[in-house]
């Protein structure tokens, strides 16, 4: 208990940090020409996409769709405010749930710290990567979504066990795989469903894969939001939509999580995820085929120019 107690401290402590840099960065002026307050429709998205991760659909796949169906966010700057925004509402589910769902809180320590650790490497990389490649990267990795989102609703996922804990040779297993899923969360890509299947195909109970979901989520976006904002690469204002709107929409979605039909809702959900990969990939494709004729026609130009 003691052990919790700790975690549930420095999920504290990790959000304050993320706060306060937030603050800062904010005080300076790293908002302007965005606007600085959200508008409804982003505090609409935040409560709507957060209810349903709290459910278990997920956010980042379907905040994703919203945002380029409303053209509110650029695609290069899509996975730092998903991070960012995402943030606080993941940690409040991280907070309620770690605290009620039983399992092994050494294995749980660290299997959070591995994730972290993959996720501060991950935001470095993402920060500087080009347009095209966030494109490309985050079409790809909602197709991954959509496939794992159909196999569950198809009942093709594994069950799970009845496990609380890892044995030592499948906990080797859980670090690598958690370690991995952190550096993607940069990216934008969700790490509950992979998360799910794996822990369950290594035969622990799903109910205590949760909180290793959440609370590795949770700390993921705190410190990797922490680069993001510092490199500036989020939209401030939609950011701040998905935060306020979100940590109501978790709060609501503990009450109703036993009572609502969530059938219609994932094939909704499913729909809506390939949508966005689609069209996060066409864009990619055509950003590549614009580089490339740009090229082309340089080198042509120059060639003209040398025998001219």
């Amino acid at each position: 208990m003691t052990l919790v107690r700790i975690l549930l401290g420095a999920l504290a402590a990790a959000g304050l940090l993320l706060v306060v840099r937030w603050a800062i960065e904010t005080r300076r002026g790293a908002w302007r020409g965005q606007g600085a307050a959200p508008t409804a429709l982003e505090l609409l998205i935040g409560f709507v996409t957060n209810f349903f991760d709290t459910l278990g659909i997920g956010s980042f796949a379907t905040t994703t769709a919203a945002f380029r169906l409303f053209r509110l966010v650029p695609d290069e700057l899509i996975p730092g405010t998903l991070i960012v925004g995402h943030a606080l509402p993941v940690l409040t589910q991280a907070l309620l749930f770690i605290s009620v769902v039983r399992v092994d809180p050494w294995q749980l320590t660290m299997l959070i710290v591995v994730c972290v650790t993959g996720g501060w490497l991950g935001a470095g990389i993402v920060a500087s990567l080009s347009r095209r490649a966030v494109q490309l990267g985050m079409g790809c990795a909602l197709l991954v979504a959509a496939a794992f989102m159909m196999l569950g609703m198809l009942g093709q996922l594994p069950a799970g066990g009845t496990a609380l804990a890892f044995t030592p040779r499948r906990f080797a297993l859980a670090l690598v795989v958690n370690f991995v899923l952190g550096a993607l969360l940069a990216l934008g890509i969700g790490n509950y469903a992979p998360s799910l299947i794996v822990f369950s195909l290594l035969g622990m109970d799903p109910r205590a894969a949760f909180p290793i979901m959440v609370g590795s989520g949770a700390f993921v976006a705190m410190i990797a939001g922490v680069r993001f904002v510092g490199a500036g690469r989020l939209h401030w204002r939609a950011a701040l939509g998905l935060a306020a709107g979100g940590i109501p929409g978790v709060i609501v979605a503990v009450w109703l999580v036993e009572s609502l039909p969530l059938g219609a809702l994932r094939w909704l959900v499913l729909v809506v995820v390939a949508y966005a990969s689609v069209t996060l990939l066409r864009a990619g494709i055509s950003s590549a085929e614009v580089a490339e004729h740009n090229t082309r026609v340089g080198v042509e130009s120059a060639h003209v120019h040398r025998h001219g």
